[in-house]
């Protein structure tokens, strides 16, 4: 058996029917560029993140890089970022000139450590961003109250969230703004390039949509030095068909999460360990990632059992190319260190079958009892 990480290609086998019309509705409107379905999008999507704005910009990166620019964070200012997260978080906050300040994320849920958050702040801190990682929101209650105290922005990197809760609020409106990526891989993904800001303040979200269009509040009136940054129409199309979608399909990977932590079994064994789900929090399993000191050996495991696998991620940011000035800083994060070590993501997906999941359990119990 064959089993992938994910198949990107099921959502659409799933709903063929309803993405064609909406593709074929979009083609024959003649409108490519801010049309309807971008605006209903937005409209739809603001309200299944329970917020009053949503303005769709060009991918996840643009979305943190223009709420970032939106409130006025430049050059001089620093933003505390996790230490363990995808380059885009980062690349967002040195776009616009400031500075990023990282933090450690918690052992046992990946996310940033809030009571490191503290420590970081100083009097050119501006923002936190808080990244829920892997379909798990980051502990905003503790966050929140530590901006409240110190009266910094708290912005969302909600790129691998889609729907998930914290306290049974919504990712999108836990903190003043949110950046999604709809990237094809995420719960909600297009065909493409995508992403959107979500906010309760609307005079950023018509800022952001402002500078979205080139700064642009009318055509050929142009009131910012904007950039180019729009959710497509196609695309806002296709998202507003999988959105209906998006609840059931978390369900169902919630299911294959619960099956791999009941039936994986790495009890007592310090050498392998799965996930944990934060009190409070609704994980929505963008990934199922586990963590093991036999990396290596695992992943040639899965690779000759014919089990797809991927790792998030191997090299920190902060010891790329892109960041030689922060390279220097890499025995400052221990516990970032040590996971980009030992973390692999298993398959996951709302398409992956129960006999999918029972082979990758009973595989890598195989390899716990043989080599660990």
């Amino acid at each position: 058996m064959e089993i992938p990480l994910l198949d990107v290609g099921a959502t659409y086998k799933e709903l063929k029917k309803e993405i064609d019309k909406a593709i074929k509705e979009v083609l024959d409107s003649r409108w490519y560029i801010n049309g309807e379905n971008v605006k209903k999008f937005e409209e739809e999507f603001a309200s299944y993140c329970k917020v009053s704005h949503c303005v769709g910009v060009g991918s996840g990166l643009s979305a943190l890089e223009l709420i970032l620019r939106a409130y006025g964070i430049k050059k001089g200012d620093e933003v505390i970022a996790p230490a363990n997260t995808f380059i885009a978080t980062i690349l967002a906050i040195s776009n616009v000139g400031a500075k990023p300040i990282l933090v450690e994320p918690g052992k046992l849920t990946f996310t940033i450590d809030p009571q490191k958050i503290e420590k970081a702040i100083t009097k050119k801190t501006k923002a936190v961003l808080a990244v829920h990682l892997y379909g798990q929101a980051a502990n905003i209650t503790q966050i929140k109250t530590i901006c409240k105290k110190y009266n910094l922005l708290l912005i969302e990197d909600a790129a691998q969230a889609h729907g998930a809760e914290h306290f049974g609020e919504r990712a999108g409106g836990l903190g003043d703004a949110a950046g999604f990526s709809f990237y094809p891989t995420k719960n909600l993904g297009a065909y493409g390039d995508g992403g959107c800001v979500t906010t309760n303040d609307k005079i950023i979200a018509d800022y952001i949509r402002s500078l979205r269009d080139y700064g642009s509040d009318k055509k050929y009136l142009y009131s910012y030095k904007g950039t180019n940054s729009r959710l497509d129409e196609l695309q806002a199309a296709i998202l507003r068909v999988k959105l209906k979608h998006l609840d059931v399909w978390n369900r169902r990977r919630q299911k294959i999460a619960d099956f791999y932590l009941k039936y994986l079994n790495p009890t007592k064994n310090e050498n392998f360990k799965l996930p944990q789900v934060a009190d409070g929090n609704k994980h929505v399993w963008y990934v199922f990632v586990v963590c093991t000191k036999k990396r290596d050996k695992f992943i040639d495991y899965l690779t000759e059992n014919s089990i797809g696998y991927i790792i998030h991620y191997p090299i920190p940011f902060y010891k790329q190319p892109a960041y030689k000035e922060m390279n220097s800083s890499s025995k400052n994060f221990p516990i970032t260190n040590c996971l980009s070590e030992e973390i692999v993501s298993l398959p996951m997906g709302p398409h992956l079958s129960r006999e999918e999941a029972e082979y990758v359990s009973e595989q890598i119990n195989k390899f716990i009892q043989m080599y660990l």
